[in-house]
């Protein structure tokens, strides 16, 4: 046990530096290439920081865990939602006005109707996760051909860091998120298993988590850093490409089953809490702390619920 207490602690370390490294060197990005932080945060930090959740998919639908698979990438877009942007509008007060992510939240509903609609048949296949990735293709040539920064947008934004610089930021990072992740994940699914704990609430909970942990850790560095907009591009961004990349990519290489009980209360959940943003998105109202302390209240409830 032991043992798989460093590692959860080695795997938090990681997460947190990889973070910081991602945020930075995506700031600088995109200033060197003239796109907004929040489509940075919308596209390259968004799939980086859900590199675990492919890694970890893939990994469980290759061993025939269905269940850990789907769970996975549900399960993390709840989190994204109530634990990422819960905690980090605790830590810092995350301010919409001014940040236009009406359409990419439509996005991110659409991806979800879409994957509920292909779960009623018990099963995503091959064909179906090339319907994700074409969905996929679809949403990243939007996002890149709209975003284009106007001129003084990215004034002030980043530190005009060189090309060496930024290639070590975002590689650094990169690379220590999907490590810290496995870490993690690797430690706390043994300990749970200890305790009993079930294949697909596993899944849901304890990886889901786990493979989160990097949108929270890129989520809280962009907020301390003033750049709440990469903070909900990320989280919004990754959601998407949780189920269109994620579950795309995996299906397309083993096909999951999906467990009945994911249809009758999780995908649902997953819904649910993105629709949650909608009357701040579109209203401009900021994320408090109460709201924050709201969001983490009620994804306590639903993990409650399932164990």
């Amino acid at each position: 046990m032991i043992n798989e207490i460093l590692l959860v602690l080695g795997g938090l370390a990681l997460l947190v530096l990889g973070g910081d490294l991602l945020v930075r060197g995506a700031v600088n990005l995109a200033l060197k290439l003239g796109m907004t932080p929040l489509v940075v945060g919308l596209t390259v930090v968004a799939f980086g920081t859900s590199a675990p959740e492919l890694l970890v998919s893939l990994s469980a639908a290759l061993q025939g865990s269905s269940g850990i698979a789907m769970g996975n990438v549900v399960g993390s877009n709840i989190a994204n939602v109530l634990v990422i942007l819960g905690v980090t509008a605790l830590i810092s007060v995350i301010v919409t006005k001014g940040h236009d992510l009406r359409e990419s939240w439509a996005m991110m509903i659409g991806a979800s109707v879409l994957l509920i609609a292909l779960s009623f048949a018990g099963e995503i296949g091959r064909l179906q996760g090339v319907i994700l990735l074409l969905a996929l293709g679809a949403v990243l040539w939007r996002q890149l051909s709209t975003g284009r920064a106007e001129p003084g947008e990215l004034e002030g934004a980043a530190l005009g860091a060189g090309w060496g610089k930024i290639i070590f930021w975002l590689v650094a990072g990169l690379i220590a998120l999907p490590i810290g992740a496995n870490l993690l994940v690797t430690g706390a699914t043994v300990i749970a298993r200890e305790f009993g704990i079930s294949e697909t609430v596993i899944g849901l909970t304890l990886v889901a988590i786990g493979t989160s942990l990097p949108e929270l850790a890129a989520s809280v560095a962009a907020a301390l850093r003033g750049r709440a907009d990469m903070a909900l591009g990320n989280v919004v961004g990754s959601n998407i490409f949780n189920i269109l990349a994620i579950l795309g990519i995996t299906t397309v290489v083993a096909p999951l089953t999906v467990p009945p009980e994911m249809l009758r209360l999780d995908l649902w959940v997953m819904l649910g809490s993105s629709l949650l943003l909608a009357p701040f998105l579109f209203r401009s109202l900021s994320l408090t702390r109460i709201v924050g302390a709201a969001f983490v209240l009620a994804y306590g409830t639903y993990a409650w619920i399932l164990l």
